[in-house]
């Protein structure tokens, strides 16, 4: 039996209240990031927390699920693109002065993981990229990191610091030579061409990582509930 909290609180970034799960009782802190448009529980209904169980329960991990706003923000279409990337940024603000800071409370853990399935893979490792020295491992599964595409064609400052296709290459920061980063896919996901380029990026950048490339796969979650523990017992 996993011990699980839900917490719901007002974000003063986000104006708005904001759900979680939480699974465990200690050990490294993973803010584990739901699908497109997914909500705080996608990950404990389609069994990935499960899949990590035995990790959960021994005190290795700690879980964080958040809830998402894409709704709010990339996927907003009632908006003008620059105001989906500025409820984004929101997002960020509340990911790094409201959760990181709970999860390294409670953990006594200084780093911190990210990790997310598809477009949660995004926002893994959108949050580790953009925060190298708060982040000790990312681990995207099937994960896209091409935000143009959901932005009608509109470009800005801000859309470069939250594109990682972009910015990546641009990005100096040391801390990302520390970082333990897999990037999981499979030979039949939509979203292996982001991987793989995103992977040439990295080696290009001479910075550490696995392309792990599942094969007779598809872009679904039973491949996530195999790759994430076998990415977690790397830890």
């Amino acid at each position: 039996m996993i011990k699980e909290e839900h917490k719901r609180w007002y974000s003063p970034n986000l104006s708005m209240d904001i759900d979680m799960l939480i699974f465990g009782h200690g050990g490294i802190p993973i803010l584990l990031f739901p699908t497109s448009m997914g909500r705080y529980y996608e990950t404990k209904d389609f069994r990935l927390i499960d899949s990590i169980e035995g990790f959960i329960n021994e005190g290795k991990v700690k879980v964080y699920c958040p809830d998402g706003i894409d709704k709010l923000s990339w996927y907003n279409k009632s908006i003008h693109p620059s105001d989906r990337v500025k409820n984004h940024i929101w997002y960020d603000r509340y990911l790094l002065e409201e959760l990181a800071p709970l999860a390294r409370h409670e953990t006594g853990h200084s780093k911190i993981i990210t990790a997310g399935c598809s477009f949660g893979g995004y926002h893994a490792a959108n949050f580790a990229f953009r925060h190298p020295w708060l982040v000790s491992h990312m681990f995207s599964m099937s994960g896209a990191f091409d935000i143009t595409g959901q932005l009608d064609g509109f470009y800005n400052d801000d859309v470069y610091f939250n594109n990682p296709i972009d910015n990546l290459m641009n990005n100096s920061n040391p801390e990302l030579h520390y970082m333990k980063i897999v990037l999981g896919t499979t030979d039949r996901d939509m979203c292996r061409p982001d991987n793989e380029r995103l992977s040439g990026i990295l080696s290009q950048k001479g910075i550490d990582h696995w392309l792990d490339i599942r094969q007779n796969a598809d872009h679904d979650w039973p491949i996530w509930r195999e790759m994430f523990p076998n990415y977690i017992a790397q830890l």
